[in-house]
Order: structure tokens, then C-alpha cells, then sequence
């Protein structure tokens, strides 16, 4: 049984996230979304709600596994019997900066990467820009998964931010 992993922080999760988790599911018999805190980031959902949010948007998709994770990915990648992690990436920036960490990835657990290029389509959206567009009241329910436009909404009103 071959297992990929996803890694990520999905603050929030996108419609590109999810078309990256459809076609990641299709390169291995199971796939596990590792939800992770950034600290290079500041959250405005927490850990555990970016998990819940993504295990609803992707409840009708057959094999996919979603849990926090903390800590290197190497190590989780040992821990899952993983055999590949998949990143999506929409150009060059994405690709500049992930190789690094798939080198480093790769050198600490032996588990290639395996880049998915986005859906063209969705290009543009990108979980820093859909919290932009949210805080100034623009629309962004066409850019995520239902309930997760309310979630950040929730989130930016209440002023969480974890």
C-alpha cells in the first residue's frame, strides 16, 4: 500500500489545496493532509481547526487521512511508512522555494517529492491572499471550501489568531 503526504499549514484550506488533495489521492492508495504550524507565519485559524475544516472538505474523497502534525516532516514521513510527499506548486516562487525543503526532506528520510503542477485556473489564490481579501470584506467564498469563508470571518472578528 502506498501512502503520499500532503504537508502544509492551509490557513485556510483553498479550492487549490483541494484540487492538489484530489490529484495527490490518485498517485498513491492512501493520503494523509499533515496540518502544521508555521512559525514563520502568523495562524489565524488554529491547528486544530484547520484540520477539522479540511477533514469536511474532503469527507467524499475516498483514503484521505487529515491530522496535526508538529515537529520535522522527516519524521513524520518515518513514522506514516510514507512514500512520497506531494506539493503543490503554481510557478516559480513555489517551486523556488520548496526544492530546498524537498532536498532537505528527501536527505533526512530518503521520501521524494513529487510536485504537482496547479490547476491554472487557480493560480491566483493562495491562503496569505484569501485572508487579504477577507479582511478588507471582499468576497472569498468562490476561493474555499463551505464553511471555510465563515471560519475565517469567525476568526478576523473575533481577532484570533493562534
Amino acid at each position: 500500500m502506498t501512502i503520499a503526504v500532503c504537508p502544509g499549514s492551509f490557513d485556510p484550506v483553498t479550492l487549490g489545496h483541494l484540487d492538489v488533495f484530489r490529484r495527490a489521492r490518485s498517485l498513491a492508495d492512501e493520503l494523509v493532509v499533515l496540518v502544521a504550524h508555521n512559525s514563520a507565519k502568523q495562524a489565524l485559524l488554529s491547528v486544530q481547526a484547520r484540520v477539522e475544516l479540511i477533514r469536511s472538505a474532503t469527507a467524499e474523497l475516498d483514503g484521505v487521512r487529515v491530522q496535526a502534525v508538529s515537529g520535522l516532516l522527516a519524521d513524520a514521513l518515518r513514522e506514516l511508512g510514507a512514500d512520497l510527499v506531494v506539493k503543490g506548486i503554481r510557478g516559480g516562487a513555489d517551486f523556488d522555494a520548496e526544492l530546498p525543503m524537498a532536498l532537505m526532506n528527501r536527505h533526512l528520510s530518503g521520501v521524494e517529492t513529487v510536485f504537482v503542477p496547479g490547476d491554472p485556473a487557480l493560480a491566483h489564490v493562495a491562503s496569505s491572499l484569501v485572508k487579504d481579501v477577507a479582511r478588507h470584506g471582499g468576497r472569498i467564498e468562490d476561493l474555499v471550501p463551505a464553511g471555510v469563508a465563515e471560519a475565517v470571518r469567525s476568526a478576523l472578528t473575533s481577532g484570533e489568531s493562534r
